[in-house]
């Protein structure tokens, strides 16, 4: 059995909901960063395969480029993260949108 395009379509459709499903209950910050490179990720897969499928390199470049991009929103993110950690004590959400100065 041979993987095809179609295979990779399916892959990466089942990851983007997981992703959605993540950032659409998630709680905890944290988790929501995860969620969020569950989307990226799945997004890169359905491009690097379509660029494969049609034979050009564009978005396997593009995916290298959402990777670097995702990689500097973590290192944000959890820079954030361990700031707001340190003043509250919790990275619960419905928490952070009640901010009080």
């Amino acid at each position: 059995m041979e993987i095809t395009l179609t295979h990779y379509l399916v892959l990466s459709t089942i990851l983007f909901s997981i992703g959605l499903v993540g950032v659409m209950r998630r709680k905890n910050m944290l988790m929501l960063f995860f969620a969020t490179e569950i989307l990226l990720n799945s997004v890169n897969i359905g491009m690097a395969a379509i660029s494969h499928y049609r034979g050009d390199y564009t978005g396997q470049m593009f995916a290298f480029f959402i990777i670097a991009i995702a990689a500097s929103e973590v290192a944000v993110g959890l820079g954030l993260l361990v700031i707001w950690y340190k003043r509250t004590g919790n990275i619960d959400l419905d928490q952070m949108t009640s901010m009080r100065g």
